[in-house]
């Protein structure tokens, strides 16, 4: 996948990362940012699902709503192929990230992380080389558990303007909620653009 966005390498780590594990022998990792200088929002996921990392791919599980969501309120074809989307979003001013960079985990399911191999990913450089984001919308619950854990004590101090808003998992393991009631929770996002 070809990013828009070059995040500079540091030879450290920032104070919003914390390390807790370095086993690795069952280490996932997540994708690069989906972004550019344009974006004013930014949707966090955890990490992605199996189906995801082997397609290299955001949202590439067939049952999972996120793109069928993004189809009805941003008008972006759900059958083009994932490079055409992720332009279509970034013409939207839509960022795509994970909460994650690293964890270990059994499965897909976001229950199954090991909280203690949580490693967060670089918000401090995303938002630096993206500075029109003010909002950050979390994709599911363990998104947002995992950001306020790692991350969001030391990015408010930079940031203190930026909106943390928590929106249901459109995940298949998240069917509590209609396909109707996770659209009208998502519509804020177009509410915020608009």
């Amino acid at each position: 996948i070809k990013l828009p966005l070059k995040m500079p390498m540091t030879s450290s780590r920032p104070s919003c990362v914390k390390i807790k594990s370095t086993r690795l022998e069952s280490k996932l990792s997540s994708f690069k940012p989906v972004v550019d200088s344009q974006c004013r929002v930014l949707i966090l996921g955890s990490m992605p699902g199996i189906q995801s990392l082997q397609a290299q791919a955001y949202y590439a599980h067939p049952r999972n709503a996120f793109w069928k969501i993004i189809q009805a309120l941003f008008d972006i074809d759900i059958k083009a192929s994932y490079s055409s989307r992720y332009s279509a979003l970034l013409k939207s001013n839509i960022a795509l990230w994970d909460t994650l960079e690293s964890c270990q985990r059994e499965g897909s399911l976001d229950a199954k992380i090991d909280r203690d191999s949580e490693v967060a990913n670089d918000f401090l450089s995303l938002l630096g080389n993206a500075p029109s984001i003010s909002h950050i919308f979390f994709n599911g619950a363990k998104s947002e558990s995992a950001f306020k854990k790692h991350v969001a004590k030391e990015l408010l101090k930079k940031y203190p303007d930026l909106h943390l808003i928590g929106l249901p998992s459109t995940s298949p393991a998240h069917a509590s909620l209609s396909f109707e009631g996770k659209l009208n929770s998502w519509s804020e996002i177009k509410r915020v653009l608009e």
